[in-house]
């Protein structure tokens, strides 16, 4: 971190990944993360002629070392660990667990903490996440800390201000890989296309290898396929969906998705 950012707190943190996540897309990237370095530089030498080489050397230094993902872009788990002082570093908690790849444990979380059912994450919920992933980490974090953390986390990621986060918001937190459907065609033509995907697909979504979806199995893979549709669904919206999903898939009525009833329902001929 660099001595013009000493005295950066949460709340100055913040407000420096609002103004640069101008897209508010969850990252700073492409102009934006150029617009940052501009910043910066003009923050360790406002006497000093700025140029775009210049601008571009540092760019490549900070990058190289923060960009933890080597994707481009910046994180604000990676933007975090570049500028907030060390006893600021509560957000990089995050960074620190594995990124999740898998929209199906993503949604283990999600109910966990959704322990209302509310289908939201209420500031409530929020900080018994907070404990729970401080004391998997072996941190003890007095209580007044842990209140302090709460709020600036949902100050960061509750994007419209409603004192509580949505399935987006939870998704931005833990850094969820992106949506594993997208690499499939959707105009996929032949059988045996469709029937490859198909077996690909399916054995992404079946965690447990059980050959059948259930629990956060059926949550994963009916917030990824929606996503692909509208890509900001709330929880309200992806219990509905999940209830109609089971309701056209659930052939046997037994509250999972066997292979064959998934097959059948998205017409894919399998091979007995």
């Amino acid at each position: 971190m660099d001595s013009s950012f000493d005295t950066l707190d949460a709340a100055g943190f913040l407000q420096i990944w609002q103004h640069f996540d101008a897209d508010d897309n969850g990252y700073i990237e492409g102009k934006e993360l150029d617009d940052f370095f501009r910043h910066m530089l003009r923050k360790l030498g406002p006497e000093e002629e700025i140029t775009e080489e210049k601008v571009q050397q540092v760019k490549k230094r900070f990058m190289s070392a923060y960009d933890m993902t080597a994707d481009g872009r910046l994180q604000i788990q990676e933007f975090a660990n570049m500028i907030l002082p060390e006893e600021e570093h509560f957000l990089l908690i995050f960074r620190r667990e594995a990124p999740l790849d898998n929209s199906v444990e993503f949604m283990k979380i999600w109910r966990k903490y959704d322990a209302d059912s509310s289908g939201y994450i209420s500031a409530a919920e929020l900080k018994s996440f907070l404990q729970d992933l401080f004391a998997r980490h072996k941190t003890d974090v007095p209580s007044s800390k842990l209140d302090e953390y709460t709020d600036t986390m949902m100050k960061i990621f509750d994007k419209n201000k409603d004192g509580r986060l949505d399935l987006n918001d939870l998704a931005r937190i833990l850094a969820l890989q992106e949506n594993f459907l997208l690499q499939f065609k959707s105009d996929a033509s032949s059988k045996e296309e469709r029937r490859r995907d198909f077996e690909k697909i399916f054995a992404h979504y079946d965690v447990s290898k059980t050959g059948a979806l259930e629990g956060p199995e059926v949550d994963g893979f009916v917030k990824d396929m929606m996503e692909l549709v509208k890509p900001k669904i709330t929880g309200p919206d992806l219990d509905k969906l999940r209830a109609i999903l089971l309701r056209h898939c659930d052939i046997n009525q037994d509250g999972k998705i066997q292979k064959n009833e998934l097959a059948l329902c998205l017409g894919v001929k399998l091979i007995v």
